[in-house]
């Protein structure tokens, strides 16, 4: 069965997607079969893999609030050997649309049921908000991995997180738990980069993955190209370090 990581935080501009993007891209790279789900209405991890999320036929939306097979919806990227459930800006309307429904907190769950047996990683990237597609998310699955600047605001963000974690944990899905912290856009010159990244590891400790991903023009430039780091510039500092994480948390898990 698939191990299944929601990539999440809800503060924004954290790397949150760059970092779907690219430990999916690096952890297929290793040879596992990897599902990419997104879960933001932006869309913006759908057109990082090189899929135009405006001419996809079927989406999340369709398999969160239609019910569709979920199968039905992936678009199988071989170029970059990873399978994409894309999202566009319909997505916006199913958290309407899914309050007149049961169980609504759960549809993503049930969807993924249906095919987690062919992979064995699942990344969601969720929007940088609490809502019922990230609940969806959370509910779906076995961790959380959570993206954050090492600057002091991050730290104030990470502790409502940790809040949130545990209220899902209590009322929804009590075997979710903490991945890993991952410090990204990483500059080791600045003092409050350092100072932030040593409080990190006292109170979390091994919680925090030993990867650290650097600020790096490649990383910025490869979406625009549809291609994660690894096929825009695998040379590049930040898809070294996103290889060096997909190295880490596989062996975490295998």
């Amino acid at each position: 069965m698939a191990r299944i990581i929601a990539v999440a935080n809800q503060k924004g501009g954290v790397g949150k997607t760059t970092t779907t993007i690219n430990l999916a891209a690096s952890m297929a790279e290793l040879g596992r079969r990897v599902l990419l789900i997104d879960m933001d209405p932006q869309g913006n991890a759908t057109m990082g893999c090189g899929v135009n999320k405006s001419q996809v036929e079927l989406s999340s939306y369709d398999v969160l609030v239609d019910g569709c097979d979920p199968v039905g919806a992936i678009v199988k990227q071989e170029k970059i050997k990873l399978d994409v459930l894309p999202s566009n800006i319909d997505l916006a309307a199913a958290e309407v649309h899914l309050l007149a429904i049961d169980h609504r907190e759960s549809r993503l769950k049930n969807a993924i049921d249906k095919l987690s047996a062919g992979y064995d990683y699942v990344f969601i990237d969720c929007p940088p908000s609490m809502n019922m597609l990230t609940i969806n998310a959370l509910v779906a699955a076995d961790s959380v991995l959570v993206p954050m600047q090492c600057e002091y605001f991050a730290l104030e963000g990470l502790s409502s997180l940790m809040d949130t974690l545990k209220q899902v944990r209590e009322s929804v899905n009590a075997t979710l738990s903490l991945e890993g912290l991952l410090r990204t856009m990483f500059d080791g010159r600045s003092r409050l980069t350092r100072d932030v990244s040593d409080q990190l590891t006292t109170h979390f400790s091994d919680r925090v993955f030993g990867t650290v991903i650097p600020r790096n023009i490649r990383l910025a430039e490869a979406p625009s190209f549809g291609l994660p780091a690894i096929y825009y510039d695998k040379s590049s500092r930040g898809a070294i370090a996103y290889m060096d994480l997909a190295r880490e948390l596989d062996k975490k898990h295998n």
